[in-house]
């Protein structure tokens, strides 16, 4: 601690000892500090100048929730052994997430399976809190999401060409010169948000624009049998940007976590919602689930001109994402929100794909309240990437793509089958389905039936190629 004789600046190690607490107030305090220092008051006056912005005392830390305490909801049943593995594995993690302090509530989907370790809200997991945005709980593939244009009574080949012409698979965004145009509205936003105004962020925006990642998000050309009509469905979430949202939500909610709850796991540490940092995460959230509706956009768009198709609907939904209803968020991780007017641009249905050799089901929610009101995303997983691989034994990816999608037009953009992705690694369709219904958690109202469709294929990581080429 400097004295009053000596004429060194006031440094923020001063303000921390004198009860202020590090944030964007340091600079303004710091700087009024060395005005008053410079003028010639002591440390002692100086103190007490600032007594005033003083921030409050911290509340005691919240004590995690005992077993038992916050109520969970469980759709999901059990066909064979490997299924009763995955369902009690999903359920041993979703006990630890419901010891975080802010939940209220939580619900386990039809298609649910683990996505990390012990106490990670797991695909198919929804969780309810208070006051509390947990960036852990939409993951780091914000706002992941479905979207489905009627393409009319196009050619699928033509119109699975069309797409494969203008998609983009894989890492990173797209090159100068080849890139589509974001709205400078949409721009804005991200500029006067402080979630999301750097510089790599502004370019992920721009660059990633009509790209689709990888893993399981594809391309899909089907026809629904509702009408008889082409459809085209895309799978993807919010790339580079939500990418870069995550982190840098985690590491403010990590700030939060080690001040209002240190035995809280720390992927799930959270933003109040209730603070500056909460209002604005929030707001960056609904900014980037505009911008990933607009890649999917771009996508159909493209593909509706190259065909001189006479579109008919398009609507779209997420199923990785934070929602509001009434006093508390709901953090569906792969889960669909199931209730009317979920969202401003809401129609009343949504979408839930299966596997490439599967309809894509066009469904009506239930609002069920022991599904705290989603319904699944998907199909869902019972082992994961690497033990399907090890299963399949001497059996080549390309020959179980020919067994599993006899008659079905199935493209990598990569060149190479990523197996991980094949039917049989998915939970049985049928079971979902029986349990979509058997749960009363939507209605099925039509089917897209698939021609065939466009995905990643199995892509070197980038650490390993840059590896390789050394």
């Amino acid at each position: 601690m400097m004295n009053d004789d000596a004429p060194s600046p006031v440094i923020g190690a001063d303000l921390i000892d004198w009860g202020h607490r590090s944030g964007p107030a340091f600079p303004t305090l710091l700087a009024r500090a060395n005005t008053a220092r410079i003028e010639g008051l002591g440390l002692i006056r100086i103190r007490q100048m600032l007594e005033a912005d003083l921030p409050p005392p911290l509340p005691a830390p919240l004590a995690l929730r005992r077993p038992g305490e916050v109520p969970l909801h469980v759709s999901i049943r059990a066909e064979d052994a490997d299924e009763q593995d995955n369902v009690d594995k999903v359920l041993a993690t979703m006990a630890e997430v419901l010891k975080t302090p802010t939940v209220e509530a939580g619900a386990v989907m039809p298609d649910a399976c683990p996505a990390g370790p012990p106490g990670t809200i797991p695909v198919g997991g929804v969780v309810a809190t208070r006051n509390a945005i947990h960036p852990g709980m939409h993951s780091a593939d914000i706002c992941c999401s479905v979207m489905i244009t009627d393409l009319g009574h196009v050619d699928p080949k033509a119109a699975l060409d069309a797409a494969q012409a203008i998609t983009h698979f894989g890492p990173g965004g797209r090159e100068q010169g080849q890139r589509f145009s974001v709205s400078p509205d949409l721009m804005d936003y991200f500029r006067a948000n402080p979630f999301l105004n750097g510089n790599r962020m502004l370019h992920a925006a721009q660059a990633h624009m009509g790209t689709q990642g990888d893993g399981n998000h594809f391309l899909f050309i089907g026809r629904s049998r509702a009408s008889g009509r082409m459809a085209m469905v895309t799978h993807h979430g919010s790339r580079g940007p939500g990418g870069l949202l995550y982190k840098h939500g985690m590491e403010v909610a990590e700030r939060f976590r080690t001040q209002l709850s240190p035995a809280t796991l720390k992927q799930n540490a959270w933003i109040p919602a209730d603070t500056d940092e909460g209002r604005d995460y929030w707001e960056a959230l609904q900014i980037i689930r505009r911008w990933t509706k607009a890649n999917h956009n771009t996508l159909h768009q493209v593909v509706v001109e190259k065909l001189r198709a006479e579109p008919g609907d398009r609507y779209w939904n997420e199923h990785n994402f934070v929602f509001r209803r009434g006093d508390l968020f709901l953090h569906g991780k792969g889960a669909t929100p199931a209730w009317d007017g979920y969202a401003a641009d809401a129609g009343g249905l949504t979408l839930i794909p299966l596997n490439m050799a599967e309809p894509v089901l066009v469904v009506r929610g239930r609002d069920a309240t022991h599904a705290l009101g989603f319904s699944p995303h998907g199909a869902g997983r019972n082992f994961s990437r690497t033990e399907y691989r090890r299963r399949m034994g001497a059996v080549t990816p390309a020959q179980m793509l020919a067994a599993e999608t006899a008659g079905l037009d199935i493209r990598f953009h990569a060149g190479t089958v990523d197996a991980s992705e094949l039917p049989s690694s998915y939970k049985r369709a049928g079971a979902v389905m029986d349990q979509i219904r058997d749960y009363g958690l939507a209605d099925v109202v039509d089917c897209i039936d698939p021609y065939g469709c466009i995905m990643a294929g199995d892509i070197v990581p980038h650490w390993q190629a840059k590896r390789t080429r050394r």
